[in-house]
């Protein structure tokens, strides 16, 4: 009876055991087994990456000017982003933006942009400086990559290099309002105190050459170097000396601000003609008001300009950055918008000659929100519109009226 009752509960417990281990492979089958997929299901594709390069001034005394430059383009990067990227040829794509300092130097901008296409491999690089796009056009050609030329420096457009886009209007399209206004208002003798950057030299020539053409004499020509200079009493002095009635000065709005606060200072009474890197709204900003400014020409703050799209833009931009966008912002904003609809027309995000055959595409077909600047098309290496111009009349911003 006991030995009945031992086989029984032996047979109890070979059972169960067998029981378990059934039970323990069906589990470990199952987890290692992939459903089959249903045709409501689809696979997730992760997105891929595109870097933006950027070269510009991001310490010194340009450094505010290169940070606002890189807002523009770094905002546009994460409002696509935030939409879930952009589509080319089927596949999903995000921004990735790799910037680095050139402290304003063409030679640091040159080697920057060598270590952004072999470290990032950098389809597009942007840099706010003529300087460094003439650096960059020495080889780009070569290495295959887009500049995105924040300059409106027109010899970079003249010079045979096909993989260059201009972002804003050429500079010389301001020469005759900026000269009427100033001869008219103040007088023809002009003294010059620009930037001595190659962009400033180029300027001043033009300028030169214009305002003499139109029966003005220029009575005191030099330059100043922001990155060396600080204190402008000294060359101010000597240029007042002349008894000019009008200034020309100009670069990153900041030192040129200190320019025209200077010569206030030292009783001068003129107009000043500002080159339009220089810009009015932030030269207010040191300046403390536009009373200073008073007879100053330059180019319409974007605040105060017309486009429908600019008060949600200047909103936006106010609360990331603590400021009111100026068009180093708006303009590189809007640029990084258009290269990315000339990707997807071109059906590349790497292949810098398609896209830059497309770039027109990209200006036709960006987003209505995003036209804070009206280009209609792309044209002689640029994007072409129409220009703004303002001049500051008792303390404000006063349109001026350009006729070509």
């Amino acid at each position: 009876m006991k030995r009945m009752k031992s086989l029984l509960m032996l047979s109890l417990i070979i059972v169960i055991i067998f029981s378990l281990a059934a039970c323990n492979s069906t589990e470990k089958k199952s987890a290692n087994t992939k459903p089959a997929a249903s045709g409501g299901e689809s696979k997730t594709e992760e997105a891929g990456t595109v870097n933006i390069g950027y070269t510009g001034p991001l310490s010194g005394p340009a450094a505010f000017y290169g940070e606002r430059t890189l807002n523009g383009v770094k905002m546009a990067a994460e409002e696509i982003n935030g939409e879930g990227g952009f589509e080319v040829g089927g596949k999903k794509f995000k921004l990735n933006i790799v910037s680095l300092d050139d402290k304003y130097l063409p030679n640091e901008a040159g080697a920057n942009a060598k270590r952004l296409i072999q470290e990032n491999k950098t389809p597009i690089i942007f840099t706010p400086h003529s300087g460094g796009v003439f650096a960059l056009q020495v080889f780009n050609q070569q290495d295959k990559f887009l500049i995105g030329a924040y300059t409106s420096e027109p010899k970079v457009s003249e010079v045979g290099n096909d993989l260059t886009v201009r972002i804003p209007p050429r500079y010389d399209g301001y020469l005759k309002p900026f000269t009427d206004y100033e001869m008219e208002k103040f007088g023809k003798k002009i003294a010059f105190l620009p930037t001595s950057s190659q962009y400033g030299k180029d300027w001043s020539d033009k300028l030169k050459a214009h305002w003499e053409k139109e029966g003005g004499k220029v009575v005191y020509n030099s330059s100043i170097d922001f990155a060396k200079e600080t204190d402008f009493f000294t060359i101010v002095t000597n240029a007042l000396k002349e008894k000019p009635d009008v200034l020309f000065i100009g670069g990153a709005s900041e030192p040129t601000a200190k320019v025209a606060k200077q010569a206030r200072e030292l009783g001068f009474k003129g107009g000043f003609i500002v080159m339009d890197q220089a810009k009015l709204d932030e030269m207010k900003a040191v300046t403390g008001s536009y009373d200073v400014l008073n007879g100053a020409i330059g180019v319409m703050p974007l605040i105060e300009s017309s486009s429908p799209a600019i008060p949600d833009f200047a909103k936006k931009y106010k609360e990331k950055y603590g400021e009111n966008p100026g068009s180093e912002a708006g303009l590189n904003y809007i640029a990084m918008y258009i290269f990315v609809e000339a990707m997807k027309a071109a059906g590349s995000v790497d292949d810098a000659a398609k896209i830059q055959a497309k770039m027109q595409d990209g200006v036709s077909n960006i987003p209505e929100n995003v036209k804070i600047y009206q280009f209609d098309k792309f044209t002689g290496g640029g994007f072409d519109g129409e220009i703004e111009v303002a001049a500051i009349e008792d303390g404000k911003v006063v349109p001026i009226k350009v006729t070509k």
